[in-house]
């Protein structure tokens, strides 16, 4: 199905499934232990063998040596896999360096070896008595120093880097009565996903199945068999459920390659799970970010000049964190300056987390525009909502396809009670507690992907959906149930869905909040195919057809849906296409955050006290998912704002706090009530199903409204995140 113009009326817009707020229909299987993740599908892979990874001890280098015959003597052990043993392998499409090290070392805890034994603790063992000798290489692994040199990014291949300008930016901002100049920087991040990166791997003779984690299971379907030089028709991929991946998990990493290698080698199945203080170093992270933001405006604050330039850094071959994304598109300004700079660093590799570019650059552009609006001496909502913009600032032919982010502001505000803040800093106590309020927009792109599904109805007049789309824990099982449900006419108890096979229709997949909407759109195509095909086993002439109730009703004649089926079940598969909609209009979700929180004055702890979300984000298929979705978002910003840091050891390249001991991330008591409001909205330029996504729109401004509240409630602003204790304690308000 090609989609070339605005959805019109369609059977989506019913909405007696789609859009209300239905339970999880894989609930029941997770609450009660049966749902089978990567790690446990011991029915299809019997008497499997496990396998432990052996991380690179060096950032930068070469392996001299490895004596593993203590370890091959040890009691279980079946196998070790080197890149010696393994032979010459590929590199993924989507990996910027090779997934098994040797002897050349990318970074630290590179998977150098793998060694399959019978049991874990076995394996474990034994990887211990595995004796390696490294050649330390020189690496740059101090991100300010190597921004110092870095280049321009933007250029064409081969060519160098450029700005993006839209007039004249330097001389708006000299001529600009009121000025900001301020410099921000976000640390690296961690995904810390509750699942590991975990995989079970089996051959038959040259076939080999994996049982993974993975959010895109296309992708890692062809890297998997680019890696190991097999035919795609060779590899399947299969995950039905993910623990959590939040972009960590859009990749093939080592864990699928080395089961694979293991269990080639064991000759039986294998199974991997990547031990903890591996993960932070082994697979990927959200890059460090120094950003400077200029603004430049009228004195009743309008904005002439505004810039945006950011630095970040990654291994050779890979790519720049995108944090000028938003700034490009936000608020209006004629004269608009947008830069990135990459530092080649030898740290593990960088690469998308939840909301990439959006989710740091929102936390320097969102405290920008609240210290703006204090030296205009405006209130930052008032500030926001002056700058709004129905176009796109660097293409004003381009128009927002929905753009509702003043109505998310001044709801949000009113919703919040933002009049009774006081706008002098360090002002407002409750006993002990400093409290302050803050707020920010919030913005994330909607990107269209290709996606496909195929759509059964069986003999017993249940409707059956197979798509390789995956369930990260998003829901993705019941949107798509909902969606084949309305299409049908059917409830939602009489279809099955059946996700994550790389034997599937190629789907979205889940990430970069394009999941949700591509797959149902998908999967719309898909059921409008099946529609036809009913239509023409029943004997209907015209296709202005209703399916309501289990019944397909035209003109004068109604007959049950399963009839169509009953000579043998019905199959159709079809695909969403876009055309240039896209290109046409610009397709944006927003949002307004706001936040309180309480600084004690006594320590500089801070906590939240209250959380306020208002979103505009196209129809919504399910609002207690999406409603999920949005406060664990939030709760991700809270990370960002107040303890998320990945620690670098600049003398060895590498981060030290590799576990969830070290790494702090929010638990349910840091958390207060948090409210989400979603505006009515149904996009008709995005897709048939009008819907775009809400997964990353909850994190991408979150930070900066707790940095906002941070600084309203002390008076003392912080521009490094995270926001903790010793970087505001000795400058707080005197206790007596």
């Amino acid at each position: 199905m090609k989609f070339t113009e605005p959805a019109g009326t369609n059977p989506i817009d019913r909405m007696t499934v789609v859009g209300r707020a239905q339970d999880r229909i894989d609930g029941p299987r997770k609450t009660t232990g049966t749902a089978a993740y990567a790690y446990e599908h011991h029915k299809e892979a019997p008497n499997a063998a496990y396998g432990w990874i052996i991380g690179a001890a060096v950032a930068k280098g070469r392996i001299r040596s490895m004596n593993l015959d203590d370890a091959r003597g040890a009691p279980g052990v079946l196998a070790i896999v080197t890149a010696n043993e393994a032979g010459p392998l590929g590199k993924g499409n989507f990996n910027t360096v090779k997934l098994l090290g040797g002897p050349d070392i990318d970074h630290y805890h590179q998977a150098v070896a793998i060694v399959v034994a019978e049991s874990f603790e076995q394996a474990r063992a034994a990887a211990g008595l595995v004796r390696i000798d490294y050649e330390r290489g020189k690496g740059q692994y101090d991100l300010a120093e190597g921004l110092k040199s870095a280049p321009l990014t933007g250029g064409e291949e081969g060519k160098p880097g450029k700005e993006d300008r839209t007039g004249s930016f330097e001389s708006a901002f000299t001529a600009a009565p009121v000025k900001l100049d301020a410099t921000y920087t976000t640390p690296d991040h961690s995904h810390a996903m509750m699942e590991p990166f975990a995989s079970i791997a089996s051959w038959e003779g040259d076939k080999l199945t994996v049982w993974t984690s993975n959010q895109m299971i296309a992708w890692g379907h062809g890297d998997l068999a680019k890696t190991l030089g097999l035919p795609k028709e060779k590899v399947r991929l299969i995950s039905p459920y993910v623990g959590g991946g939040f972009g960590g998990k859009l990749f093939l990493r080592a864990d699928a390659v080395m089961a694979a290698l293991g269990a080639k080698a064991a000759g039986r199945p294998v199974k991997v799970a990547m031990q903890r203080p591996l993960m932070a170093n082994n697979a990927t992270h959200r890059p460090a970010t120094t950003q400077r933001i200029r603004i430049g405006a009228t004195k009743d604050g309008a904005i002439q000049a505004i810039a945006h330039e950011s630095g970040s850094g990654d291994l050779p071959g890979g790519g720049p964190e995108t944090a000028v994304n938003q700034t490009k598109l936000l608020y209006a300004g004629p004269n608009r300056l947008t830069s990135m700079r990459l530092a080649v660093l030898n740290l593990p590799e960088g690469n998308a987390m939840r909301a990439p570019g959006e989710a740091p650059g929102m936390m320097a552009l969102e405290i920008a525009m609240d210290e703006m609006a204090e030296k205009l001496g405006m209130d930052p909502v008032a500030f926001r909502v002056k700058n709004d913009t129905q176009v796109d600032p660097e293409k004003p032919e381009r128009r927002f396809s929905q753009r509702q982010l003043v109505r998310c502001l001044e709801e949000g505000a009113q919703r919040f009670g933002w009049s009774q803040r006081n706008a002098k800093p360090a002002q407002v106590r409750d006993g002990r507690w400093l409290v302050g309020m803050g707020v920010a927009s919030a913005f994330r792109n909607h990107m269209n992907m290709k996606s496909a599904a195929r759509v059964t109805l069986g003999q017993d007049g249940r409707v059956l959906v197979e798509t390789d789309m995956t369930d990260i824990g998003t829901g993705s099982y019941t949107i798509i149930a909902q969606t084949a449900a309305e299409m049908m006419g059917l409830p939602m108890d009489t279809v099955d869905v059946r996700l994550g096979d790389s034997d599937y229709p190629v789907s979205a997949g889940s990430g970069g909040q394009f999941g949700a909407a591509n797959a149902t759109a998908g999967v719309y195509a898909a059921c409008v195919k099946l529609r036809e095909a009913v239509a023409q086993r029943l004997g209907f002439n015209s296709a202005d057809l209703t399916f309501a109730d289990g019944q397909v009703t035209g003109g004068n004649r109604s007959v049950k849906l399963r009839d169509a089926a009953s000579a043998g079940p019905l199959t159709a598969e079809d695909r969403i296409e876009f055309g240039t909609l896209d290109k046409t209009y610009q397709l944006s979700t927003f949002g307004a955050h706001f936040v309180e929180v309480g600084v004690d004055v006594y320590t500089g702890v801070t906590r939240l006290r209250r959380m306020l979300a208002v979103c505009a984000a196209g129809r919504i298929l399910n609002p207690k998912a999406a409603r999920s979705q949005m406060i664990g978002a939030m709760t991700m910003g809270v990370g960002s704002a107040l303890m998320e840091e990945l620690a670098v050891d600049k003398r060895f390249g590498f981060f030290v706090n590799h576990d969830l001991a070290g790494y702090e991330v929010p638990v349910h008591a840091d958390i207060p009530h948090q409210e989400v409001i979603f505006l009515e909205e149904a996009d008709d330029k995005a897709n048939p199903m009008k819907a775009k996504g809400v997964g990353e729109l909850g994190l991408c401004g979150v930070g900066a409204a707790v940095a906002n509240a941070v600084y309203n409630a002390t008076g003392v602003r912080i521009r490094d995140y995270p926001l903790t204790l010793e970087k505001h304690l000795d400058k707080l308000p005197a206790i007596a």
